[in-house]
């Protein structure tokens, strides 16, 4: 078992980026090798083209995300509360699951949800606690008059990451909510809504670099995984296997998953762009390696994933990673380690040289590129 406290570094916090590099390929990339224990590169994210080859096969994950931070008010108290929105329960429109940040919540008790201006743009009831996710409410709207994802569209903010929120309120900076909607966004999202957090490796493309990759003979494909909070929920377990590893909604099609398996078959790099791409590629695989009744085995349209990686892990696609630097004591952190020939003490190495050279971390932090050789 996997000490946690192996999933551990120092990081000051000047280093938590609070905003976007700009452009979004301008942020810095380390890029470094599974195999051996050679110095990493130093580059920066415009350069990613100089590292891929003809063949190469990119997998992005086109997730879009809802403006899911809720910000109101309690009719009972006027006290403030916080909350994000989870998902709508697809048989009754209007019945939410959200967390919510608010001292002895009860059934019965009605939010009134402020839009951007401080006016009250929506209402919600508290129904019952929901599932076992601590602060979890089934709720629904009062008198709804749209569809849920109009009213979170008036109501909803960017669901930046709390560590972003707390370092911006430390340093005093106000970015506005309407600069963080479109940089907290991937250029390529689809139409597939339902992420409350961003596949931030993505963050770092611009339409002409994808152009550029393209043009060089990068084949690509698209994948779907909604982040969910769990993704930020750091391990508190002494083992990282102890950690009750949160559930995912992914899904391939079979176009895509053919592409995929083709290039494993002609020996060309899959890479996946971000932890969340290559958790929905590994899902699948032991899916398939699992239901092997039907050859080929039959594809699901849609999956959930509770896949935790660790080192040690067999690794059945992904060749390649591009990844930001992650949260210490993190699942994310513990996936990138077991890319990783000699495992986490490579990982947090190449962390602690990245701290040396002052890159930025997490979320709208710089990226990693992992290459298989």
């Amino acid at each position: 078992m996997l000490p946690t406290s192996a999933l551990d570094y120092e990081l000051p916090e000047t280093l938590i980026a609070t905003r976007a590099a700009e452009p979004r390929d301008s942020a810095r990339l380390m890029v470094v090798s599974r195999r051996g224990d050679g110095d990493p590169t130093h580059a920066s994210v415009a350069d990613l083209p100089d590292y891929l080859r003809e063949g190469d096969l990119l997998v992005f994950n086109t997730t879009r995300v809802i403006p899911a931070r809720l910000v109101g008010r309690r009719r009972d108290t006027d006290g403030r509360i916080e909350g994000l929105f989870l998902s709508e329960d697809a048989a009754q429109p209007g019945r939410w699951v959200l967390l919510v940040r608010a001292k002895r919540a009860k059934p019965g008790v009605v939010l009134d949800l402020y839009a951007p201006d401080e006016t009250i743009g929506a209402s919600i009831r508290l129904i019952e606690p929901a599932g076992d996710e601590p602060g979890a409410w089934a709720a629904e709207l009062v008198d709804p008059a749209a569809p849920t994802l109009e009213v979170l569209a008036k109501v909803g903010r960017t669901p930046l990451p709390p560590y972003i929120l707390k370092a911006r309120r430390a340093a005093g900076i106000d970015v506005g909510d309407a600069q963080d909607r479109e940089r907290y966004q991937t250029v390529y999202a689809g139409r597939s809504t339902g992420s409350v957090a961003a596949p931030t490796a993505g963050l770092h493309f611009t339409p002409m670099l994808l152009e550029r990759v393209a043009a060089l003979g990068i084949e690509r494909a698209d994948v779907v995984l909604h982040v969910g909070p769990g993704t930020f929920r750091p391990v508190e377990t002494e083992y990282l296997e102890q950690h009750h590893m949160h559930a995912e909604h992914c899904e391939i099609s079979p176009e895509a998953w053919w592409r995929i398996m083709e290039a494993r078959r002609q020996g060309r790099r899959v890479i996946a762009v971000g932890t969340t791409t290559a958790r929905t590629l590994e899902s699948y695989a032991l899916h398939l390696e699992a239901h092997p009744g039907a050859h080929p085995a039959p594809h699901p349209a849609t999956i959930n994933t509770s896949l935790l990686i660790a080192p040690g892990y067999r690794w059945r696609v992904v060749d390649g990673l591009l990844t930001n630097f992650h949260l210490p004591r993190s699942t994310l952190l513990a996936m990138v380690g077991a890319l990783f020939d000699e495992g986490l003490p490579r990982l947090i190495a190449l962390y602690r040289s990245a701290v040396e050279r002052a890159y930025r971390f997490y979320s709208y932090g710089d990226a990693m590129l992992v290459l298989p050789d």
